[in-house]
């Protein structure tokens, strides 16, 4: 079986003092109180501005070096995408990777595309540029529009090594069906949440309000762990962060996998 490590999507979070962090406990010390109840974190900050070294440097001794990150891409590669300057953005951002790389502490680089990518000449001469713009780190591509989901995606993501993300999340529209799907030996699983009425909106944090039972934990404990023997890492991460849901619904997911 594959290493299996689970945290939440960003950990920067006030409102989390109560549910998750003790009420007194300062901010500046979020980070390794987090440390000391997961085992990886996804960093979301990196999308809207462009990390450097010494924020990543930073962050990893904050954190003891306990844990293992993965970092979103900067939507400069994803969601805003401009001919002639997305290859600086892509080295700019893999140069601030340095600490994390030399540490041993970066999981991966999640690019998550929105649902206006779809499965055309243009995207997938596009995707297949920047995946090799990051042929030497580990990356995970996150698709939100369905039309990806066919097999000449899997394979070329495979024969470069690059996973696919798992994702639970409300089956509207055209976003993805959930499959099983692991390329270049990694598993990556994200929580989204399945609040229908209010995906679609400009308020993110609605967006993912939404907190899973024990049940529904509980029915995806078999795949979790059937996924994690298929694969080199089972990398999950809890995005449903409105009110401290994400890291609610981390740690129980954490209790019902060892009690497997």
């Amino acid at each position: 079986m594959g290493k299996i490590t689970i945290g939440t999507s960003g950990f920067d979070y006030p409102e989390w003092k109560g549910s998750f962090y003790p009420p007194a406990l300062k901010r500046e010390e979020f980070l390794s109180y987090y440390a000391e109840q997961f085992n990886a974190l996804e960093l979301n900050f990196s999308y809207y501005a462009m990390p450097n070294e010494k924020q990543l440097a930073g962050m990893a001794e904050r954190s003891g070096k306990r844990i293992v990150f993965s970092i979103k891409g900067n939507q400069q590669l994803t969601h805003f995408i401009e001919t002639g300057k997305w290859r600086d953005a892509a080295r700019e951002f893999r140069a601030a990777l340095h600490p994390l790389l030399k540490d041993n502490l970066l999981a991966s680089v999640l690019l998550q595309f929105p649902q206006s990518f779809h499965y055309e000449e243009e995207t997938r001469r596009y995707l297949a540029s920047l995946l090799d713009e990051f042929r030497e780190v580990p990356l995970v591509i996150e698709f939100r529009h369905n039309s990806w989901q066919r097999p000449q995606v899997y394979e070329g993501l495979a024969e470069r090594g690059a996973g696919c993300c798992l994702c639970d999340m409300p089956e509207i529209s055209k976003l993805p069906a959930f499959k099983p799907v692991i390329t270049g030996g990694i598993a990556y699983m994200r929580f989204h949440g399945r609040n229908s009425k209010n995906w679609y909106g400009t308020n993110a944090r609605d967006r993912y309000d939404y907190r899973y039972t024990d049940e529904e934990l509980s029915a995806y404990v078999p795949l979790l762990t059937d996924i994690s023997k298929k694969s080199k890492t089972m990398r999950i991460f809890f995005n449903n962060h409105a009110k401290g849901n994400a890291a609610v619904n981390a740690k129980k997911l954490m209790i019902l996998l060892a009690a497997a």
